[in-house]
């Protein structure tokens, strides 16, 4: 059996659209009712995900990260865990809802998990520590079967960093870097082929960043936009202004830096987007970034 984590999320939930209606699939979230569901078809944004999501209710299971006790009856029956990272937070608290899944997923006789980690360059952002900690938390176990995949940053992700202003200027602080950025939609569909056929994969780390790194202006070009990057100072001032979270202002501060400085371009890393999509080509990360904004 294959539980998936974390389905009333943006990747979890289209993730839960692939898997619906299979019988050796159960899906995780932290409240398992109809509400919860709910939540994961206006994540996943389709007529699609909708029905499949409430096809999937009777499959679903209450994991909540936050609440241990929960964990031994999530897991009962498990083979494969597909663990998508349990949402932003400080690294004490990502790491110890990440400890607490795979400490839960070993007591339970669980096999192999499947993590959803941050791509290997990015290092230099303020979240990755807590992914670093589950990956070698996962590779030290002495009972499981692992596979991590390494997620680069989503192109949607662009759509709040690069979002044009009132005088359709994107100002924010990207400089002369690129992303590669890479769509939700197939890291889903790695998420799936990977957790179905675990034993192929066995502690295997992979790689998965865009083939075709978005800068600024070509940002602002595709939207008709003008591109006039502002400073780390300005960007960090406006996130804590908003109402961030102290935890946010240095997420995003550091995004914005590690794209600026050229270390999200994929030259870093060789990705395995392509070969995990069974040959297809990805989708355009501009065109994603573009319906985005527009969809806002």
């Amino acid at each position: 059996m294959l539980l998936v984590t974390g389905v009333s999320g943006a990747l979890g939930s289209l993730v839960a659209a692939r898997l619906a209606g299979r019988a050796d699939v159960v899906l995780g979230t932290r409240a398992a009712d109809t509400a919860d569901t709910a939540e994961a078809s206006r994540a996943a944004g389709t007529a699609e995900a909708s029905r499949a999501a409430r096809a999937a209710l009777p499959g679903t299971r209450r994991v909540d990260f936050d609440a241990p006790e929960t964990l031994p009856e999530a897991f009962a029956g498990v083979d494969t865990l597909l663990l998508v990272s349990a949402g932003y937070g400080e690294d004490d608290t990502v790491a110890a809802r990440h400890g607490a899944a795979i400490s839960a997923a070993e007591r339970a006789g669980v096999r192999h998990v499947v993590y959803t980690s941050l791509s290997g360059d990015g290092d230099h952002l303020a979240y990755a520590l807590a992914h670093r900690w589950t990956e070698r938390r996962l590779q030290r176990s002495t009972t499981l079967d692992w596979t991590i995949l390494r997620n680069g940053l989503y192109a949607e992700l662009l759509a709040g960093l690069a979002a044009p202003d009132a005088e359709n200027r994107i100002t924010g602080p990207l400089g002369e870097g690129r992303l590669a950025a890479v769509a939700r939609e197939d890291l889903a569909d790695v998420a799936v082929a990977v957790a179905t056929d675990p034993a192929a994969h066995r502690n295997r780390v992979y790689e998965l960043v865009g083939e075709r790194p978005l800068g600024g202006a070509e940002l602002a070009e595709a939207l008709g936009a003008t591109y006039a990057p502002g400073t780390l100072a300005d960007a960090r001032t406006a996130v804590a202004a908003s109402g961030a979270v102290p935890f946010q202002v240095p997420m995003v501060a550091s995004t914005y830096s590690a794209i600026a400085h050229g270390f999200l371009d994929g030259t870093g890393v060789e990705s395995d987007l392509r070969a995990l999509l069974g040959g297809r080509e990805p989708l355009d990360a501009l065109d994603v970034f573009v319906k985005a904004v527009r969809e806002g």
